[in-house]
């Protein structure tokens, strides 16, 4: 009896791991399924994909430390109204530097692929943060299971 009860507490807690391990956030999956996703939407060939995916890459990482600057500036409220124009002020530079990074890397997309790929390719982006999104807003709204 023991032995059925400690058994059914093993299978139980790897359950719960296993459907924990599911909700965490894997940075390395998220690229490998943006990627997968826009390759198929965008019908990029295995050719297409290697020229794309390194820039878009690389872009991805520039605008991170961007995003990072905006989160560190808009963290605390300043204390005065000076403080609060400067703060809104950086981050309207830092809103540009993005939408200018964002072209500089378009440019150099349709060095790469045609015009028409790399437009399929920031559309089909676009599909998938929204999907993710609505995603993860549907998975936090669902009512939890009170049995």
């Amino acid at each position: 009896m023991k032995k059925t009860i400690v058994l059914l507490v093993c299978v139980m807690v790897s359950m719960l791991s296993m459907a924990q391990d599911k909700r965490k956030f894997s940075p390395e999956k998220f690229q490998a399924d943006l990627e997968a996703f826009i390759k198929q939407e965008a019908k990029f060939s295995d050719e297409e994909a290697a020229k794309y995916f390194p820039l878009l890459r690389e872009m991805q990482q520039k605008q991170r430390s961007l995003y990072a600057r905006m989160h560190h500036s808009g963290k605390e409220k300043p204390a005065d109204e000076k403080g609060c124009e400067a703060t809104i002020r950086d981050c309207d530079r830092i809103n540009i530097e993005l939408k200018q990074l964002e072209q500089t890397y378009h440019k150099k997309m349709i060095q790469v692929l045609p015009a028409s790929k790399v437009y399929d390719a920031i559309k089909a982006e676009n599909r998938f943060h929204r999907r993710m999104m609505k995603g993860w807003q549907h998975s936090k709204d669902k009512p939890k299971d009170r049995r």
